[in-house]
């Protein structure tokens, strides 16, 4: 009984009464499209609300979303009946013999009718979703109701229905489909609204859909297209239209007796868009470092789906003297940075040289993070093969380094597409590079220490040999190579103190810039060969691949009480003797 009421009162294509008791329609009356918000119980002003422009280029590949199960779809006999509603016009199928599963969707779906959105013209397309802005001439919803719950459940679950939409496209081909030539013939006998004749004739859904390839499509969580406008339905939006001929595109207006039949596209709000992988997307626009390109780091806030210009961003300039001393930035627990045989290949990315670590080795935690991390990667950032060239991202009281390494990690309790949402879902340990060992300078007025020193190089000469000696294999842009060579992380940053450092909350230095990092700078450099430090820009191909410091904005960043070298406690100490000494 309840399906039966879903399929009588509350269907994707109309709800004939509010509960107010006054009509609504899409033109020509107090109640179109734009105050849908204001009828009274109406979701129609929500968030989550459909159809959508889907923008290719702001769409991600979901490798969930597989083939679809379709149950009965052809079935010559499934089609019980059709009815002008006002609205639309409705196809109801007969109870509990079409369904539909897979393709993503969570739970098996009854199918219950489908129905159909239109323009007015030839020339006035009327599609509820467009794709890129592009409207086709009309549009086909499957309703399906989620198997297991009432109506009154449905409505109120997220994906309580799922409809799929199928665009049609009018074409100059007179190779009609029999089964659109057949089920049009009948909207001669319902040009009344409200009149519903039988279908006698063998049509099936699948006659209907043709040759469309039901692999790739587009899938988002929204609502209903018409009053009340319910946010329960899981969309599926089919990347392939229907062929079918622009005369039997036109007997929707013409037989139905009004034009127009579609809701305008509503707000994303903030929701992803997902395709399927075998739905083709568009190439991501290209992004540089030196304003070469239509996106350099100028514009990367204007790339689909980047935050770049948002106030959390990295790198900055950290000044040492504002940064505030956190007492819970204790030491680090580094597990297995010390295996020889974690970095599973190198390569050319075309914007760094990366370091891939196999999957679940190594970690890191304390340091104050609050959890555990695994390393996924490291990479470089590095300027131009002068000698004198500066590259590292942050800069410490604006004095740039020759190189800087990322180490890369993110929670472990996270997948990756979880982290680079969550504030804290990733940490990045960021190490400065540098060639000779830069003296320590004199006390200042202020009495404070300049510069900072580095940790010796005769302990990782060696293993950064080993590394850079595959950067002539990984010339070319997306290139790698395996890694055989018995080299760790401890080994690459040597003795270099890890118990000194900043602590900020960021984001990554690269588009789409998310803003979920916890970034730890270490104060003390790694001390790196300057012929292995060119070695980079000249195998890679490329230089300056660097993004200019940020605004901190109302950011604040920590620092240990620890000090960045050993020796840094001497002045400290000939000042304590030379005060004991006058008292």
């Amino acid at each position: 009984m309840y399906l039966l009421t879903f399929v009588l009162c509350l269907s994707l294509a109309t709800l004939v009464k509010y509960a107010s008791g006054s009509d609504w329609c899409y033109t020509g009356c107090e109640n179109s499209p734009s105050k849908w918000k204001d009828i009274s119980g109406s979701f129609c002003g929500d968030k989550r609300q459909s159809p959508l422009n889907i923008v290719t280029s702001h769409v991600v590949t979901d490798s969930k979303l597989n083939n679809f199960t379709f149950v009965n779809f052809s079935s010559e006999h499934a089609i019980k009946s059709i009815v002008n509603t006002g609205h639309t016009v409705k196809c109801k199928l007969k109870d509990n013999e079409v369904e539909v599963s897979g393709g993503g969707l969570n739970g098996t779906y009854s199918t219950i009718q489908f129905h159909f959105h239109w323009g007015d013209t030839e020339h006035h397309p009327g599609s509820e979703h467009t794709i890129d802005d592009h409207r086709y001439p009309m549009e086909m919803h499957i309703v399906s109701l989620k198997k297991g719950l009432a109506v009154e459940q449905a409505i109120e679950k997220s994906d309580g229905i799922a409809v799929l939409g199928f665009f049609i496209n009018a074409t100059e081909d007179r190779n009609m489909s029999e089964a659109w030539s057949t089920l049009t013939s009948y909207l001669t006998n319902v040009t009344a609204e409200g009149s519903e004749v039988n279908i006698n004739h063998s049509i099936s859904i699948n006659g209907l859909i043709g040759d469309v390839d039901l692999t790739k499509f587009y899938r988002y969580m929204g609502s209903l297209t018409t009053p009340m406008c319910n946010e329960a339905v899981a969309w599926t939006v089919f990347q392939e239209p229907i062929n079918i001929h622009k005369d039997l595109v036109q007997l929707f207006p013409t037989k139905a007796g009004f034009t127009n039949a579609y809701r305008p596209p509503q707000g994303l709000n903030g929701r992803q868009v997902s395709a399927s992988p075998a739905t083709p997307l568009p190439p991501s626009p290209p992004w540089c470092y030196d304003d070469h390109c239509d996106y350099g780091p100028s514009h990367w806030h204007l790339l689909p789906l980047s935050h770049c210009g948002g106030e959390r961003q990295s790198p900055i300039n950290i000044e040492k003297e504002k940064a505030k001393v956190d007492s819970n930035l204790g030491d680090f627990t580094f597990t297995k940075f010390d295996d020889k045989h974690a970095i599973k290949y190198i390569t050319n990315t075309g914007h760094a040289v990366k370091c891939v670590l196999k999957e679940d080795l190594v970690e890191v935690s304390g340091g104050g993070l609050g959890h555990v991390y695994s390393v996924i990667q490291f990479h470089f950032h590095w300027g131009s093969t002068s000698d004198d060239s500066k590259g590292s991202e942050h800069s410490v009281d604006s004095k740039r380094y020759p190189m800087e390494m990322h180490i890369v990690t993110k929670r472990k309790d996270l997948t990756l597409d979880e982290a680079v949402k969550t504030p804290n879902g990733l940490a990045v340990l960021g190490f400065f590079m540098e060639s000779k060992v830069t003296p320590k300078s004199s006390s200042g007025s202020s009495g404070h220490q300049t510069t900072t020193s580095t940790s010796s190089s005769a302990s990782n000469k060696e293993y950064w040999k080993k590394l850079t000696d595959y950067l002539p294999a990984i010339q070319n842009i997306s290139s790698k190579a395996e890694v055989s060579a018995e080299v760790s992380i401890d080994d690459l940053l040597g003795d270099v103190s890890r118990k000194s450092y900043y602590r900020y909350n960021g984001s990554l230095t690269t588009p789409k810039c998310n803003e979920a990092v916890v970034w730890t700078v270490f104060k003390e450099s790694v001390e790196v060969d300057h012929n292995l430090m060119m070695m980079f820009p000249t195998h890679a191909g490329y230089s300056n691949v660097f993004r200019p410091t940020q605004r901190l904005h109302t950011r604040t960043v920590f620092t240990t009480s620890a000090s960045s070298s050993s020796g840094s406690m001497l002045p400290v100490l000939l000042l304590a003797y030379l005060c004991a000494t006058l008292m």
